[in-house]
Order: C-alpha cells, then sequence, then structure tokens
C-alpha cells in the first residue's frame, strides 16, 4: 500500500490531529507522489516540493503508523 492510500483512511472534514491535517493537505496537493512507499522520496518531497507546510517532525510519527500498519 503506498503512502499516499495508508492516508486517505484518515482524511476528514474536521483536522483532529495531525494525520489528518497531513491527508487533507496531501489530498489538496495534485504534485503528490502517490504511488511512492519509499521514506527518503516522500520526505524530499514535503522538505522541497510540498505547496504547503508541515511539521516534519510529525511525519516522522506519521510514517512509524505506515510502517506498522
Amino acid at each position: 500500500m503506498s503512502f499516499y492510500n495508508f492516508l486517505m483512511k484518515f482524511r476528514a472534514y474536521k483536522e483532529v490531529d495531525d494525520i489528518t491535517k497531513l491527508a487533507n493537505l496531501v489530498y489538496e496537493d495534485t504534485t503528490f507522489p502517490k504511488h511512492a512507499s519509499d521514506f527518503d522520496e516522500i520526505s524530499t518531497y514535503l522538505e522541497t516540493h510540498a505547496n504547503f507546510a508541515f511539521n516534519l517532525s510529525s511525519f516522522d510519527e506519521i510514517w512509524e503508523q505506515y510502517l506498522a500498519n
């Protein structure tokens, strides 16, 4: 399962936590690498190409949830 598909399970109208916020931001970002499942690829994208700001330490925690899934 790609990281994008994992995140889409957490999309919600009301942002209650960081994973919901990231899911909503990624959903709106048309250039997010939707088929990626590599930490370095996604992390680099968020650091350098994303059209939004997100706390990358929170991304690390969300990535751990993704790996546990």
